[in-house]
């Protein structure tokens, strides 16, 4: 998730001082992505470094109004017409927990599983039970419903995953995907010290 990009397209919208900027974003996004203030401060001097906003004068109460640049919008205008690129990589923690887990020696891989959907299903209840908890139309309940939707999506494609990797440990015998510590030596390393 962009903060950077998110600051900036409300920015765009008219100056903010930090504490408005982050009001803003919880409004816009449902509290579902707590910010903290330093963050926010941070991530502004970084803007203002990158020539994307600029800091303006303090106003009767001490607070400092931050103004987005016409880079920043351009930024902003990129940002939107850009699709989120999903990484290559897998850093996905279930997913490698699960993988190290399968290939352990005695690790009961069913019970890990079963744990994992446990946990996935109170929480898919949860979000749903949120969603449900009401409606009154506004601006803001549609952005929180949005975000909410989107991980009641990811929490069914975790349980619909889940079942996946129990039918593919089924099919294969516990003792067949346990891997033993390689005898291997890695080419790179550490060299041993030589002994005087």
């Amino acid at each position: 998730m962009s903060v950077r990009q998110s600051l900036l397209a409300i920015l765009d919208q008219g100056p903010c001082y930090g504490y408005q900027l982050r009001a803003e974003f919880d409004r816009r996004t449902g509290s579902t992505w707590p910010l903290n203030v330093g963050q926010i401060y941070n991530t502004l001097e970084r803007l203002e470094r990158d020539g994307l906003v600029e800091r303006g004068d303090a106003d009767e109460q001490g607070h400092v109004y931050w103004r987005i640049t016409g880079e920043g919008s351009r930024e902003v205008s990129v940002w939107l017409a850009s699709p989120v690129t999903r990484g290559q990589a897998t850093r996905d923690e279930l997913a490698i927990k699960l993988a190290v887990a399968a290939t352990l020696p005695g690790v009961d891989v069913a019970a890990v599983v079963q744990a994992q959907r446990s946990a996935s299903l109170r929480q898919l209840q949860n979000l749903n039970r949120a969603k449900y908890a009401g409606d009154d139309g506004t601006p803001e309940e549609l952005a929180w419903s949005l975000v909410v939707d989107s991980m009641i999506f990811s929490a069914e494609a975790e349980v619909r995953w889940l079942d996946h990797v129990e039918q593919r440990l089924a099919a294969h015998p516990q003792h067949a995907l346990e891997l033993e510590l390689s005898t291997d030596r890695p080419k790179r390393g550490r060299p041993a010290k030589a002994r005087s």
